[in-house]
């Protein structure tokens, strides 16, 4: 439990200290729409990957070379669980300091996309009425933070589900023996 919080604050530390540094040089500059989501989630994978090498250190170290599948992918979920925990936090002051309304922009990207398909004025306007609600309910701190959770949640499943399908093959990067 000890090796899952110290692992998950280093991972969220090093998910969320980036984005409130570019919020914080930036400011109003702050890239938005699809080069910050690529920014963002790039981030979280690069670092949910370096925590592969927890389960690898807990299968080589405390389960002398073997670990199973479950054990793996429970460790994996709570790492990037508290990972999560201290993104929010992090994704909140990178909105306050960056002065962006993510739940504006959400809206304008779905009346874009409406008009880029084709769309008619009528569906157009209820793609906007549908953006607007999104963004009132989006200003709400307390609906807000529960969807910023699970954006790191879309890339902490499949990044936990492979090095917990790997590492339980002794084979794949086995412990170096001792010289």
């Amino acid at each position: 439990m000890r090796r899952i919080l110290d692992d998950g604050v280093i991972a969220g530390l090093i998910v969320g200290i980036p984005a409130i540094l570019l919020a914080v040089a930036l400011g109003d500059a702050y890239p938005s729409g699809a080069p910050g989501m690529v920014i963002g989630y790039t981030t979280m994978l690069a670092v949910l990957s370096i925590i592969f090498h927890a389960i690898k250190r807990r299968r080589d170290v405390v389960n002398g070379g073997v670990i199973k599948f479950l054990p793996a992918f429970l460790m994996r979920l709570g790492i990037s669980a508290v990972a999560g925990v201290l993104y929010v936090p992090a994704r909140e002051a990178t909105r306050a300091i960056s002065s962006m309304d993510f739940g504006r922009m959400y809206a304008e990207h779905l009346v874009e996309a409406a008009r880029a398909c084709g769309a008619g004025e009528a569906e157009i306007a209820a793609e906007l009425a549908k953006a607007q609600d999104f963004a009132k309910m989006y200003a709400n701190p307390l609906l807000r933070m529960p969807i910023t959770f699970t954006q790191i949640l879309l890339v902490r499943i499949p990044v936990s589900l492979t090095p917990a399908l790997l590492l339980r093959n002794s084979r794949i990067r086995p412990a170096r023996a001792a010289a």
